[in-house]
């Protein structure tokens, strides 16, 4: 019993360090700060940790990135989307790539929590919509529209 206990954490811990960091990207993207996606991704690996064994047999990142997603959508049902700041946020000096990014990343965080979840899913995670619905818990049809 103790190899197969210990295989379990093994596998658990290989497909922590294979798929950390693509997870970490994604949730970043998702909630837009660094801080917040660590700490959804460290309560979305925890919650993997639990449910390994049943989910390990399928695909596990398809559970971390639904968790990821329905998680960040709680958080921002719980609080509120401004963040008061006595001074603005810092400049970045633009260049090609940088500014672009920003310029996405701005747009992206004009969009409601739904629609920035399911563009995120479908054109960074490159999702298909039915994948993207399933992730979310709505319908296709939910996906198309937003």
């Amino acid at each position: 019993m103790g190899s197969t206990a210990n295989d379990g954490r093994d596998g658990y811990l290989a497909f922590v360090e294979n798929h950390q960091h693509r997870l970490l990207r994604a949730a970043y993207l998702i909630c837009g700060n660094r801080h917040q996606a660590e700490d959804l991704l460290q309560d979305a690996l925890l919650k993997l940790a639990l449910r390994w064994p049943s989910v390990r047999e399928g695909d596990p990142s398809a559970y971390v990135r639904t968790i990821l997603y329905r998680d960040a959508v709680s958080w921002w049902r719980r609080r509120r989307r401004e963040w008061l700041s006595a001074t603005p946020p810092e400049q970045v000096a633009p260049d090609r790539d940088g500014a672009l990014r920003l310029t996405l990343h701005d747009a992206l965080g004009l969009l409601p929590p739904r629609q920035r979840a399911v563009l995120v899913l479908r054109y960074y995670e490159d999702l298909t919509e039915v994948a993207t619905a399933e992730a979310l818990g709505v319908t296709v049809g939910t996906v198309k529209n937003r």
